[in-house]
């Protein structure tokens, strides 16, 4: 017998394979975490990418807004903030200075939230601002998207003299990778700017996957949101499973988020024999804290999974559902061809909030059966969400071979989130 663990909010789910059932256990060939992880943000804040040192930046500005990540994501800013302000402070002692927290369309971050991220000492001592995609007072117009859709930003990215950002660079579902102009849009964009952003038409694009940049629709919004913002510079990091940085790439946003890229992507490449049931996580929290943000995990599942076997997602999910019309849309439609039908049918200029979401979780659930393993989520909203749901990883396996019959192929795939998975071709 096996025992695969995968991160399951903050500890790990241990799900026990019969030995003649499994595949292997498939994870990044990830570099060793940076020993000393403060002097390797150090060394790329001295050698940034394609630009000046933000030091120099910071010489010729009055003020200065860092967008920095939410409570959704794991960026190391305990250890990138400090670093940055440290760096702005050396080239401009009198230089103002905001973090503003790029919530997207997420809630807003609480204060023990901040506190947890940043440390007591930057939460009571610096400017924070939570973005606020709703609140008009805080939002202004910058222009057209090259999709049509109206960019709208926070006023105080747009009106200051100097914007830099930090975040972290992994596998992202329909954006092809996080990090760089990601923390723009949908960062610290409007709604209504998210959701033309977000549509069906480019959610449905093939190439909006996972390890996709070139001819990417939705990247390339994405990209003019961040140069229209003129967002200067990026401390950016590649992390490991524990959540420790292996890499910081600092610069300027196109240059440096590219080189992360390529770091990125020749770690997370794995490749995966096709199997029955895959069994897979978003990394643990924060970002199993919800259903919605699970779905990325299974989109590495999907990948590599037949058609109608199963997907076993272990995420803790201690937020719930994490969005009221994510959970409405799933909860109410008959099928999930008819979420489809639905979606497609919409105009880009119709998308609604979660849409893009409960899209891809149709479209997965459409093709595969989904058992949660959530212990921190209440069964009866996951099954109203066409889920299946378990108590344990045994019942979760024992849903699974049922299904699939008892000589099923097991893949682990511990970290979904951080992977970019293709299917193994066969052996010649």
């Amino acid at each position: 017998m096996i025992e695969a663990a995968v991160p399951c909010h903050k500890s790990r789910a241990l799900f026990r394979i019969p030995d003649e059932n499994y595949l292997g256990s498939f994870t990044p060939s990830c570099e060793p975490a940076a020993a000393d992880p403060e002097a390797e943000v150090r060394r790329a804040l001295a050698d940034p990418i394609g630009g000046e040192r933000l030091r120099r930046l910071a010489e010729k500005a009055r003020n200065c807004v860092i967008i920095c990540s939410d409570h959704t994501r794991p960026v190391p800013s305990r250890c990138l903030i400090p670093a940055m302000l440290e760096e702005l402070r050396r080239g401009n002692p009198a230089i103002k200075i905001t973090l503003l927290i790029a919530t997207g369309c997420h809630r807003g971050t609480t204060r023990d939230e901040l506190i947890a991220k940043f440390g007591r000492r930057i939460v009571e001592t610096e400017r924070i601002v939570i973005h606020d995609c709703l609140d008009d007072s805080m939002l202004r117009d910058a222009g057209v998207l090259p999709s049509g859709g109206r960019l709208i930003l926070n006023r105080l990215a747009l009106e200051t003299d100097l914007l830099i950002s930090e975040g972290f660079i992994e596998p992202h579902f329909f954006a092809g990778f996080s990090g760089g102009r990601k923390s723009v849009l949908p960062g610290i964009a409007s709604r209504e700017t998210v959701l033309a952003n977000h549509c069906a038409e480019f959610i449905a694009s093939p190439r909006a996957r996972t390890g996709i940049l070139t001819d990417n629709p939705i990247h390339r919004d994405m990209l003019f949101a961040a140069r229209r913002a003129k967002l200067a510079f990026i401390v950016n990091t590649v992390i490991d499973a524990e959540k420790r940085i292996v890499r910081a790439f600092a610069g300027d946003p196109e240059q440096a988020h590219a080189a992360g890229v390529e770091f990125c992507r020749k770690q997370a490449h794995i490749e995966v024999p096709p199997s029955d049931i895959v069994i897979t996580s978003n990394g643990g929290y924060p970002l199993d804290m919800n259903v919605y943000q699970s779905v990325k995990g299974m989109t590495a599942a999907e990948a590599v999974c037949r058609r109608g076997g199963v997907i076993i997602m272990a995420a803790g999910c201690s937020d719930g559902h994490g969005g009221e019309s994510f959970f409405r849309a799933l909860s109410q439609a008959g099928s999930p061809d008819e979420i489809l039908a639905e979606v497609l049918a919409r105009p880009r200029n119709a998308t609604v909030p979660d849409q893009w979401q409960y899209q891809i979780l149709a479209r997965i659930l459409r093709e595969f059966k989904v058992i949660m393993y959530a212990p921190e989520c209440p069964q009866e909203m996951l099954k109203a969400m066409k889920l299946d749901a378990a108590a344990t990883p045994d019942e979760a396996l024992k849903k699974a071979f049922a299904r699939c019959g008892r000589d099923a192929k097991v893949a682990v795939i511990p970290e979904g989130v951080s992977v970019i998975p293709v299917k193994k071709p066969p052996k010649r």
